[in-house]
C-alpha cells in the first residue's frame, strides 16, 4: 500500500453541519463547590504537580504533566478512583503541535468520576498505565492504532483495529478521507481476491454518498424502479414528489414541494 500524503487537517471541516449551529461553551466551575472534590485535590496536590483543577459537569478535571500521569494514576487508584473506564488523545498537532490525552476514572464508594488530563506534544513519549488498570490495555492499543500514539511498556504493543500492514492513523485530522487506489481495493483482494474485482467493485469511502443510479441500495425519486433493475431516464411520465404516501398515516398533514420555504435565519 502506498504511504498517504500528508495534508494538515483533512477532516477540520465536516461536508454536513447545521449553519445556524453555534459550539456551546461548558462553564468551568470552583473546585470548593464540591467538598469530596475538594478533598481529593489537595491529597493528589501533596504527591503531585496540579497544573489546573476544575469542575466540568458535575466531573473533576485534573492537568498534569505528562511525566505525572503514572503517579497520578497511581495515587488516585489508592484513593478509591478504582475503576478507569476509557482513555484516548485528541489531535491538536495543527493547533498546539500535539495531542491532549485523558484518562476518566470512576469511584463506585464516593460515587464520583474524575477526568485526568495532559498534553503530549509530537514525537514525546508517556508511561503505560496498562500495569495499574487492565481496561487500559485495549485502550492505549486503540490510541496507538487511531493517532500513532505507543505508551512505554505497554506488554503488547500492537495494532487492534486496522490491518497489521495499514499505513497511517485514520483518527488523525490530517488522515484523509477518501484512499488511494489501493484502499479502495484492499478488502476485495484481502477477502476475495483480485479477480473478482469485477463482480463485486471499489469499495465505497464515502458513506454519505448515494448513486442514483443504484437501484440495489436506494430508491430512485420520479418513479418505481424494481430491485436490481437499470435504471434509465424518461423511462416513463414522472411522479411528482410526494413527502408521504397516498395512505399514509390519517391524521398528518400530506406535505408537498410547493408548500415549502427556506429559513433564512433562525427564529
Amino acid at each position: 500500500m502506498r504511504e498517504y500524503k500528508p495534508k494538515k487537517n483533512a477532516q477540520k471541516q465536516v461536508n454536513y453541519k447545521d449553519r445556524f449551529y453555534v459550539s456551546p461553551s461548558i462553564p468551568k466551575e470552583s473546585v470548593k463547590n464540591d467538598s469530596i472534590y475538594c478533598a481529593d485535590v489537595e491529597v493528589l496536590g501533596e504527591q503531585i504537580k496540579i497544573m489546573e483543577s476544575y469542575i466540568e459537569r458535575g466531573m473533576l478535571v485534573v492537568w498534569v504533566e505528562k511525566d505525572s500521569i503514572f503517579r497520578a494514576l497511581e495515587a488516585l487508584k489508592t484513593m478509591g478512583y478504582e475503576i478507569l473506564s476509557e482513555l484516548s488523545a485528541m489531535d491538536f498537532l495543527e493547533s498546539k503541535g500535539g495531542f491532549e490525552i485523558f484518562y476518566q476514572l470512576l469511584s463506585l464508594q464516593k460515587v464520583k468520576r474524575l477526568r485526568v488530563k495532559t498534553f503530549l506534544k509530537k514525537g514525546e513519549k508517556i508511561e503505560s498505565v496498562s500495569s495499574l488498570f487492565s481496561s487500559a490495555n485495549w485502550s492505549e492499543r486503540e490510541m496507538y492504532d487511531m493517532f500513532g500514539i505507543l505508551p512505554l511498556n505497554h506488554p503488547y504493543p500492537k495494532r487492534i483495529l486496522m490491518p497489521d500492514d495499514w499505513v497511517g492513523y485514520p483518527l488523525l485530522k490530517s488522515y484523509p478521507l477518501q484512499g488511494d487506489e489501493a484502499a479502495q481495493w484492499y478488502e476485495v483482494d484481502t477477502i476475495f481476491g483480485k479477480e473478482y474485482r469485477d463482480v463485486i467493485g471499489p469499495e465505497q469511502r464515502d458513506p454519505a454518498r448515494i448513486d442514483r443510479y443504484d437501484s440495489t441500495r436506494f430508491s430512485h425519486l420520479g418513479y418505481e424502479v424494481g430491485y436490481g433493475e437499470k435504471v434509465k431516464e424518461n423511462k416513463e411520465k414522472p411522479c411528482p414528489i410526494m413527502y408521504q404516501e397516498e395512505d399514509g398515516v390519517l391524521f398528518v398533514k400530506k406535505l408537498k414541494p410547493e408548500f415549502t420555504k427556506e429559513l433564512k435565519e433562525r427564529k
